[in-house]
């Protein structure tokens, strides 16, 4: 049996229109003599009624605090709405079809409310429907604790739903659909015309997705490398073309070497807020270093571009954690100081690992343009900046041109 599971995402479901070539996809890939397995998030974005950011205001405007496994209760619905309907519209379309809650499909998770992750997939029920031509569609973003609770898999959770289903049923690909024909070199919004990436590698994708793009959740991408499944990222109005993702280090289309490109694309992520902490002798021979990410761990505050020195500590937050990160730096009477309105624009590619000059050209582009860098990181796959988020735009079309990624 080839199986391809086939994720399509709330702006691929907002509306009757898309929701219909939705239904289309699904029935190519029956009348090609695949096995879909669908999985679906919730339909449309905050605002529509079942969108999950809806639902979340809901929550909150009735109690500001809510119960986590209430608040993951009340999250789920959106998903489940939207299998409900889908399955509906494929058997309108003369096709047999079941929906399935996350749980009903064999999803446990750890006991973790709003972001759990997936402990194991007990497959029976959808092998069964397979084995009678039935078709799947499986409520994303979900599913439930060895002791009953329902679970919500935190943001992009569907991609993760998709991705642990393609390596758990052995599929042929994963494949995404959302409303661009693939992942484009940089922002669409930012540079129209971006040429879409025919292919990528897992970590280009992973790196992306960390960097700031939205295409693809990278838990997603980690999950399809570690099991060898390859994605697609389609549009749903089209049934040809996209971004193929995997090990390959050839696309199929041109014979292009990924390995080639030194960088593959521009992504960017605003709303960041840099911390510098000093005001200790040695940060190192202290233990205060250690204080303070144990401590901002522990309150759920994630850091990035992390700068340690014996007298200086500085890293980067999102900035609706600053509040959170100020509580609870202030105890340590260190001398905190938070900055808000940054931004990290970042360069990936697999092909940049172990070449030369790849840092000296981001930075004199952006020197060129008149853009102050405040801290840098790099990976063997991306280099990260730190810079004013007033000046993304500018950034990012610099970045473009210096690397020509409009010949991709």
């Amino acid at each position: 049996m080839r199986i391809v599971v086939q994720k399509f995402g709330g702006s691929s479901l907002a509306t009757s229109a898309m929701r219909t070539e939705s239904m289309q996809r699904v029935r190519e890939t029956v009348e090609a003599g695949l096995a879909p397995v669908v999985v679906v998030s919730a339909m449309g974005r905050q605002g529509d009624p079942y969108a999950t950011d809806t639902l979340l205001n809901f929550v909150y405007h009735t109690n500001p605090e809510p119960d986590e496994a209430n608040t993951d209760l009340l999250l789920s619905c959106g998903e489940i709405i939207s299998a409900a309907i889908f399955a509906e519209g494929l058997r309108k379309l003369g096709l047999s079809a079941a929906a399935l809650t996350g749980w009903q499909c064999g999803i446990t998770t750890d006991d973790v409310h709003l972001g759990a992750r997936v402990t194991s997939v007990q497959a029976e029920r959808l092998w069964d429907l397979l084995q009678k031509g039935t078709v799947p569609v499986v409520a994303g973003f979900q599913g439930v604790t060895s002791a009953g609770k329902v679970t919500t898999l935190g943001r992009g959770g569907s991609d993760t739903t998709a991705a642990v289903l393609g390596v758990v049923l052995k599929a042929e690909r994963v494949e995404i659909f959302t409303d661009v024909d693939g992942i484009k070199t940089a922002d669409p919004r930012l540079i129209p015309d971006a040429p879409t990436l025919q292919v990528m590698s897992y970590r280009e994708v992973v790196e992306m997705g960390h960097m700031g793009s939205k295409v693809l959740h990278p838990r997603a991408a980690e999950i399809t490398m570690e099991g060898g499944i390859p994605l697609q990222i389609r549009s749903v109005v089209h049934s040809k073309g996209g971004t193929l993702v995997g090990r390959q280090t050839q696309t199929p289309f041109d014979g292009e070497q990924v390995s080639d490109r030194v960088v593959t694309g521009i992504a960017h992520l605003g709303k960041r807020a840099q911390v510098r902490i000093t005001g200790a002798s040695n940060f190192h021979s202290s233990g205060l270093g250690a204080q303070v990410f144990k401590m901002l761990a522990e309150a759920g505050v994630s850091v990035d571009l992390i700068y340690m020195s014996p007298d200086l500590i500085a890293f980067v937050i999102d900035q609706a954690k600053v509040d959170t990160a100020r509580r609870v730096l202030t105890p340590l009477e260190l001398s905190v100081k938070i900055e808000v309105g940054f931004a990290k624009v970042s360069v990936v590619g697999a092909g940049m690992h172990g070449v030369p000059g790849v840092m000296a050209r981001v930075v004199n582009c952006l020197e060129q343009e008149g853009i102050p860098i405040y801290q840098t990181t790099d990976s063997h796959a991306n280099i990260s900046c730190l810079v004013m988020e007033e000046h993304i735009p500018r950034a990012v079309k610099a970045l473009y041109r210096e690397f020509q990624l409009d010949r991709i």
